[in-house]
């Protein structure tokens, strides 16, 4: 069993408040997931996120594949950090830990994403050339994004 690790770390020109009111609204993801992945939520994403609530997706990960994603968002501390796990979806196992702190000029945005593909030596075999480079892709969108709407972090 192999599981992966995605890590990723994003600094904004924001205040801690505004990048978590921003990440915290389950409608946004829409926003820093790039178009061609068809994003849409189909229950759940009408309220800021809270422990145990749960968010349908279809999502268009590969060659117009749609896919049913479900994750439920199992720990939040408000301005701090909140946790997705996949329920049902592409993943054997997907747990994703947002993390924000304030530094300064602005907020530091890390996230750890722990994953176990399917189909065993299989879903090993196509990590490397499919998977891993997709999900570096999708993180380099939302980060051009989170840029775009909120601007470079100058470092002082």
């Amino acid at each position: 069993m192999k599981i992966f690790t995605l890590q990723a770390e994003q600094r904004l020109p924001i205040s801690l408040d505004e990048a978590w009111t921003f990440l915290s609204d389950p409608k946004n993801l829409k926003v820093i997931t790039p178009d061609y992945m068809g994003f849409h939520i189909v229950s759940g994403g009408n309220r800021p996120m809270f422990a145990g609530q749960i968010i349908e997706y279809i999502v268009t990960p590969i060659a117009g594949i749609k896919t049913s994603w479900v994750t439920e968002i199992t720990h939040v501390k408000e301005g701090e950090y909140f946790v997705d796990e996949q329920r049902f979806g592409p993943y054997s196992l997907w747990h994703h830990k947002h993390f924000l702190k304030e530094i300064e000029g602005g907020v530091l945005m890390e996230d750890v994403v722990h994953y176990k593909l399917p189909f065993g030596i299989i879903g090993k075999w196509v990590h490397p050339w499919l998977v891993e480079p997709k999900l570096n892709e999708i993180f380099d969108y939302r980060k051009r994004a989170l840029e775009t709407r909120f601007g470079t972090y100058k470092t002082l």
